[in-house]
């Protein structure tokens, strides 16, 4: 499916293997194997690729791209930004490119929220003056 949805996309733009391996950092033999299903993207990659085209990974990973998929408002504001490591005392650094997204500034406050059944954590900006009606 990768494959497929690969070569869609890069014909939908009519790029060549080389325009599309230089948009995203790789080799044009990288994207020759992958339209021939020789070899995957790793998933940094695939999260590149799908957010470059605003569709949604688990779209892009699992199901064949048509014209109106692409355009889907469904996926359109959603990112991987990548991995952090947590350090000793629990620190992170968000990537920065998250920042600018989110215009996160130094001294800004940042919500942590969980899930313990699905294993997730998430970070959310908010205003705490708005969030208790004082504004």
């Amino acid at each position: 499916m990768i494959a497929e949805n690969i070569r869609f996309l890069r014909k939908k733009e009519n790029l060549s293997q080389q325009e599309f391996a230089e948009l995203f950092d790789v080799s044009r033999q990288s994207v020759a194997k992958w339209e021939s299903g020789e070899s995957l993207p790793d998933v940094m990659t695939c999260a590149r690729i799908a957010d470059h085209y605003e569709i949604g990974m688990d779209v892009f990973v699992r199901m064949p791209l048509e014209e109106e998929e692409i355009n889907e408002e469904t996926s359109h504001g959603r990112h991987i930004f990548g991995m952090v490591k947590v350090g000793e005392r629990g620190q992170v650094v968000i990537p920065k490119f998250a920042r600018e997204v989110f215009n996160i500034r130094p001294g800004d406050r940042l919500m942590v929220l969980g899930d313990e059944a699905k294993g997730g954590i998430a970070l959310a900006k908010v205003s705490f003056g708005k969030l208790f009606g004082k504004d």
